[in-house]
């Protein structure tokens, strides 16, 4: 079974009630997920294999420490996936950068795919999926399926908030992918959005209705 990862960090959670207040306008919005994702970096690279490198400081000779392995891919679901890109280039400046496009259906709340575009060599990377709202958990698991299909090995998927019911859907279709989330909320409502969430993530990253 997948490993849920809760990071409830005091920073994290200080700038989600930020991001989920209805007042704050697109600007901060944007700014505020760009840092919360740099932070969730941190504990989705936590274990990141190292290997030993030889080097010289100022001082003398020692052996030090860098990430060794695979390299990494970075994977938003179009398009609020795409606020959470820039925080983990922050930390990831060589990654490769792939798009998976999927929209809801307003009728059925089913994803719909409209675009995929990924490095060549995905499925030579470990792949981090990038989605702030793990609502029903269909878009996510479409995603990885799809990334599955390419080749890919080695995936995990970073949000923001994540829904009870979209957590359980992960860890039944995919259950060799870990979820990081900087929370667990209550419940979806009829529309499938997240209780209390924070209101449509991309229509709140790029100021559209």
């Amino acid at each position: 079974m997948s490993q849920l990862h809760i990071v409830d960090h005091p920073l994290i959670q200080h700038k989600l009630t930020k991001m989920r207040c209805v007042e704050t306008g697109s600007k901060d919005f944007r700014e505020l997920l760009d840092e919360i994702s740099m932070l969730l970096g941190y504990e989705v690279t936590r274990d990141f294999p190292l290997s030993d490198v030889k080097i010289k400081t100022p001082i003398t000779k020692m052996v030090g420490k860098e990430i060794s392995g695979k390299k990494v891919a970075i994977v938003p679901i179009l398009r609020a996936g795409l606020g959470m890109v820039n925080g983990l280039v922050t930390l990831l400046p060589v990654a490769r950068i792939g798009h998976i496009g999927l929209y809801r259906d307003e009728k059925t709340h089913k994803p719909v795919t409209y675009y995929c575009k990924l490095p060549e060599d995905i499925d030579q990377r470990i792949v981090i999926v990038c989605d702030p709202m793990l609502a029903t958990g269909g878009s996510a698991s479409d995603a990885i399926t799809m990334l599955k299909e390419k080749g890919c090995k080695s995936i995990r998927l970073m949000c923001l908030v994540s829904a009870p019911e979209g957590v359980k859907k992960l860890q039944e279709d995919h259950p060799d992918v870990d979820i990081y989330t900087a929370a667990v909320d209550e419940k979806l409502n009829k529309n499938c959005y997240i209780v209390p969430g924070l209101g449509d993530a991309g229509d709140r990253l790029f100021g559209t209705k």
